[in-house]
């Protein structure tokens, strides 16, 4: 019999036992390039602080500000202190368990024709119980959380990085608002001119009424895209507001120009995002624990050592309660070997197995999508610096033919139709110039957060 328990029990240690996979970062499912297919990096390494490369000390007080105040990130924060927490507990069971109970009894008998008495008892009592983890059960058990503790610390930096990149966005925003508004407020200050023009003229029999009429609702029109521009201003102020952890109160920030594209471009290397990006990084940690759980979860059919101990004394004098000579005590050591639990321990390794596939299947898609944003940014950069070059082209020949337009308006070489439309044509110019110079530097933001650039 003894033999054949020692066979059984080396049966479960080969079975039980295995080998942790080996997993490495490269393994995402699909060929990894040397370089980008959109690489216009030219092996510019990622700066240490993206921020300072725009060179706005507007910005990176905001920045600072939200970091230091942000709730969102206080929320993240306490979150990494829930998880470190959680690795202690479930590491504790790797330690002896130790109690201590003290007890004080005051009783009162009673006996027939004898009267009463009084009496009081104390009593210490210890205990303890201790696991040995011979097998590393519960020292893999305590990895998975110490992982997904780090996990947790790393959804935080990626918390960090994307609120930082939040606030510099919404502040750009807010600036291409206030510059839209100040385009809008000249385009209505230049239409209120071409209505005291036509008034003029009309008044002088040299219009039409109708004239007059669409020059006004030319004026009308651009009242109320200044308007929205403002209702717009507001809005993307009270947002910034909340991202600082202020009160969205629309007070006034001051933004007032946007800064110039950084010249480099940098991306580094596509194996680099894999050691670097925080939400790649966080779906590998998390692949590994569900690594250490399952190999915990195996060795659940392992047999368990334990080490028990117990004991206390009681007296009615408390002065005895520190004699050693009246504790009494006893110790335990167990031997406890799972032969059935109605699939139990079957079931909770194939849950854990199929948990580690879900995180794989995670952390490739994962990383997949890491690599489509960079390159999806790189590609950007180079359509919006075109559609930037065309329209501030554009911008030009508009201004131009505005000027051509009133010149030919006041000799009657054109109607009213075209002279508006000039001033339309201006007007969607310098709105669309603007906006693309803003989406350039936003998209400049969005490289920098696909990269995991710190902050």
């Amino acid at each position: 019999m003894i033999r054949i328990f020692i066979c059984i029990i080396l049966f479960l240690i080969l079975t039980g036992c295995n080998m942790l996979p080996q997993r490495h970062v490269e393994e995402v499912g699909a060929e990894i390039p040397d370089q980008w297919v959109e690489d216009k990096a030219l092996g510019q390494p990622m700066p240490t602080k993206w921020v300072e490369t725009f060179g706005d000390p507007q910005l990176s007080a905001l920045v600072d500000n939200a970091l230091a105040d942000n709730y969102e990130l206080k929320a993240a924060a306490a979150r990494v202190d829930a998880a470190i927490a959680q690795a202690r507990i479930d590491g504790s069971g790797r330690w002896p368990q130790l109690f201590l109970t003290a007890e004080h009894e005051r009783a009162q008998i009673r006996e027939a024709g004898f009267g009463s008495s009084r009496f009081d008892v104390f009593e210490v009592l210890f205990g303890m119980s201790w696991e040995l983890d011979v097998w590393g059960r519960i020292r893999d058990f305590q990895q998975a959380a110490v992982l997904e503790a780090d996990a947790t610390a790393v959804d935080y930096y990626g918390v960090k990085l994307s609120l930082a990149a939040r606030v510099a966005q919404s502040y750009f925003e807010l600036v291409e608002a206030n510059l839209q508004a100040k385009v809008v407020e000249q385009s209505v200050k230049d239409r209120t001119i071409i209505v005291s023009l036509v008034r003029g003229r009309f008044q002088r029999g040299l219009e039409r009424g109708l004239d007059l009429r669409l020059a006004l609702t030319d004026l009308a029109n651009a009242e109320a895209q200044l308007k929205q521009t403002r209702n717009r201003i507001q809005m993307i102020t009270r947002r910034l507001e909340i991202l600082l952890g202020r009160y969205p109160g629309g007070n006034e920030i001051d933004a007032i120009a946007l800064p110039q594209l950084p010249v480099d471009i940098p991306a580094g290397l596509p194996s680099e995002l894999l050691e670097r990006r925080p939400d790649v990084v966080a779906a590998f940690d998390r692949l590994q624990a569900a690594d250490f759980r399952t190999a915990s979860s195996k060795k659940l059919r392992l047999p368990r050592i334990t080490l028990t101990a117990a004991g206390g004394t009681r007296s009615s004098d408390l002065t005895e309660l520190i004699d050693p000579k009246a504790v009494a005590w006893n110790v335990f050591v167990g031997l406890m070997q799972p032969l059935f639990t109605g699939g139990r321990i079957q079931g909770e390794i194939f849950r854990n197995q199929a948990r580690a596939e879900e995180a794989l299947n995670f952390y490739k898609n994962t990383a997949l999508n890491a690599f489509r944003e960079v390159e999806q940014a790189l590609a950007a950069e180079e359509w919006l610096r075109q559609q930037e070059a065309s329209l501030r082209k554009a911008v030009e020949q508009t201004e131009s033919s505005q000027r051509l337009a009133v010149y030919s308006y006041r000799n009657n070489l054109i109607g009213i139709l075209t002279l508006l439309d000039s001033y339309r044509s201006t007007l969607n110019a310098q709105s669309a110039h603007l906006s693309v110079t803003r989406q350039l530097l936003s998209n400049r933001i969005n490289l920098y957060l696909a990269l995991g650039g710190d902050v």
